[in-house]
Formats: structure tokens, C-alpha cells, sequence
């Protein structure tokens, strides 16, 4: 072969090397086929093999709502604490000052609310804005004063214990004691139509307004309801003052059927809430045998046993701490609620990303699920 046809036979598959390359060039160019051309040169000819794919997909957006263990659900913000006197710790002693009504109050430190505080980090604080004598319906009527005042929507925790003044039970108490024995044998049995009166009334209209009430204020916040302790014995020896084994039988009964319904209530409140969004929720605290073995009349009571007072006609009236919890009564609240609050409902919580993000990244940083 002669140098000239060597010459020109390079010339060719310099030309051709040039003109795969140009074409390279210009299907790189073209978004939509430099991939599936790119990858056909690179099979043909082992030129192009490095070309860059289409752009990865954009970052998928975080999920709006962020499911997190009970304990941190009841935590990441706010506890407000509300109810009567069985909230506030009246009859625990160790009073404090905390509104212009304190003297009506009667907010201890030693009450349930303060012991969670305790045993919880809650990232907002507590705000105690329950008191001794608050009637349900009375909250409802007027959402806007004190204890609704009190729940933001960074409110994480709410607990909330009304329903006795409701019923009426301290002037059922009073009328069940103040009263010479064995002379009116139904002083305390013979109330029970109007306690069922007005316990119905409460479940038609207070409760329903109570949970809707909240839920606006706090809509990612858990929401306990706590029910009352039975605070006599349920097998009563014998007589305590002025009430017959019967008497104590038959207000347990009463505190009973009212947290029954209370219980059933609450129960289906959160079962529409979870089929709705999962988010916060509504939950019973189970305190009917708190006190067992402590009750009126043990050895070592949890509940303040009978007390009188100078009043009305008949020279004595019933102080008001009279069958409210001690100190160890507190405790032993406190130790319900903080179970609840370990355990929670029996299905996943949530709370939105967006009310979280409110907090800042510091409590953020410290759920699951990020």
C-alpha cells in the first residue's frame, strides 16, 4: 500500500471520529433524547458513556403531620389545667396565690396538676386555672373568662375534672350529714331523681360544649378528662357520723354511674376525632378506686373525713374540704394522670408540623418522625 493511500484512509476515520463527536454534541444538547441516544452511541462506539441523565426529582414535601409517642404528645407545648375543687387541691393544704379569687380557689401545691409537673417537662409551663366550686356549665357560658382563657394553640396538655358541683353532690353531702340520725333515714337516698336530673342535663348540654370548647382553642392538644374517686369504702363497716353503711353505698353507686357515662362520653368524642384527622385527642383518666383502702374512715385515709364548721340554724354547717383529697389523695390522682399520660389512647397520635414548627426547631429536633 502506498504512503498516499495510508494518507487519505486516515483522513477518513479522522472525518468520521469527528462527525460521531459532533453528533454527540448535539444530541447532548437536546433534553429530551440525549439519554436514550447518549446511551445508544455509548453502546456503538464507547463515545459519550459520561453524559449526564435528566435532573433528579425535586425533594418530596414533609408530611403536614408528625406522629409522636404519648409522653412527647402531652409535652412539646403547654399543660393547662382545668376544674373544681378536686383539680384545684383544695383539702391538700399548702394554699397558693395565683388569681384575684385564690381565697375562692383554694389551689395547692400539692394538687395532681403541680405533681405532673413534677414527673413532666412540659416545654410551655403550667397554668393551673382550675377552682374549688367551678360548675361545668358555668365554664361553658363563659368560655372566655378564666380557665378556657388559659388554653392557646400551643396548649399540648389539657386536664379538666368538672361535673361534681353539676350534679350538686356538696349540697347532697351537706344534706346527706347535717341531719339528725336515723330521724330521716332518705336525706340522702331520696335525692337521687334530682341528681339523675342533672346529670343528664350536664351530658345534654355542659359536656359536649366543654370538648368542643377546648378542642378550638387546642386542636392538636390531648385532652384528659379525670373522673372522681369513689371515697368511701365499698364494703362500709358500719356507720360514719350521721351516714348509714348504706348512705356511703349509694353515693359511691352515684359517683359510679356518673363516671360511667362520663367514661362512654369521652370515648365516643375520640373516636370521631380519629376518624376525622388522628390529631390530638380525647381521653378518660380511670380514678374511680384511687383511694381503695384509703378512704373515709381507714387508718390511713387519702380523703378528708368529716368536717364542721360554725353555721346556719342548726349551729354547724360541713366545711367545705370535708370528703376532699390530702395530700397522699393528690398523689394518688397524680399517679392516674401520669399513667394516662405514659399509655395514652389505644392508637397512633399526631400533631401538625405547622404548629410544632410555632416552637421552634429546638422542640423539633426533640420528636420522632423528623
Amino acid at each position: 500500500m502506498g504512503e498516499g493511500t495510508r494518507i487519505r484512509r486516515g483522513r477518513v476515520i479522522i472525518a468520521a471520529v469527528a462527525g460521531t463527536v459532533a453528533i454527540v454534541v448535539v444530541l447532548a444538547a437536546v433534553p429530551v433524547t440525549r439519554g436514550a441516544i447518549g446511551q445508544w452511541l455509548c453502546d456503538l462506539t464507547g463515545i459519550g458513556c459520561e453524559l449526564p441523565t435528566q435532573s433528579s426529582p425535586q425533594e418530596r414535601e414533609p408530611d403536614p403531620l408528625i406522629q409522636v409517642d404519648p409522653s412527647e404528645a402531652a409535652t412539646w407545648g403547654h399543660y393547662a389545667a382545668l376544674g373544681d375543687s378536686y383539680s384545684s387541691g383544695d383539702g391538700a393544704d399548702d394554699y397558693t396565690s395565683a388569681t384575684p379569687r385564690d381565697e375562692e380557689c383554694y389551689r395547692s401545691a400539692n394538687a395532681y396538676p403541680q405533681q405532673l409537673v413534677g414527673r413532666y417537662a412540659f416545654s410551655g409551663g403550667l397554668s393551673v386555672a382550675a377552682c374549688s366550686g367551678t360548675r361545668g356549665s358555668t365554664i361553658v357560658s363563659d368560655p372566655d373568662a378564666e380557665q378556657f382563657g388559659e388554653i392557646t394553640e400551643l396548649t399540648s396538655l389539657v386536664t379538666v375534672g368538672v361535673g361534681g358541683n353539676d350534679l350538686g353532690f356538696t349540697d347532697v353531702m351537706t344534706s346527706c350529714m347535717v341531719r339528725v340520725p336515723f330521724l330521716d333515714r332518705d336525706a340522702c337516698t331520696g335525692q337521687q331523681g334530682e341528681i339523675e336530673q342533672r346529670r343528664a342535663e350536664f351530658f345534654d348540654t355542659t359536656f359536649d360544649g366543654l370538648l368542643t370548647e377546648a378542642r378550638d382553642r387546642a386542636p392538636d392538644a390531648r385532652l384528659l378528662v379525670v373522673g372522681y374517686p369513689r371515697i368511701f369504702p365499698s364494703d362500709p363497716s358500719g356507720m360514719y357520723y350521721t351516714l348509714s353503711a348504706e348512705d356511703q353505698v349509694w353515693l359511691n353507686d352515684m359517683v359510679d354511674v356518673f363516671n360511667d357515662e362520663l367514661r362512654d362520653a369521652v370515648a365516643e368524642a375520640d373516636a370521631e376525632l380519629a376518624d376525622d384527622n388522628g390529631v390530638g385527642s380525647v381521653e378518660y383518666v380511670e380514678v374511680t378506686n384511687a383511694f381503695q383502702g384509703h378512704e373515709v374512715g381507714t387508718d390511713s385515709a387519702w380523703v378528708n373525713g368529716v368536717l364542721f364548721e360554725r353555721g346556719d340554724s342548726l349551729g354547724v354547717s360541713v366545711d367545705r374540704s370535708t370528703f376532699h383529697p390530702t395530700a397522699d389523695g393528690q398523689r394518688a390522682l397524680a399517679e392516674s394522670v401520669a399513667t394516662q399520660i405514659g399509655e395514652g389512647p389505644d392508637r397512633d397520635l399526631y400533631v401538625t408540623r405547622e404548629t410544632i414548627d410555632q416552637l421552634g426547631p429546638e422542640v423539633m429536633a426533640a420528636l420522632d418522625g423528623l
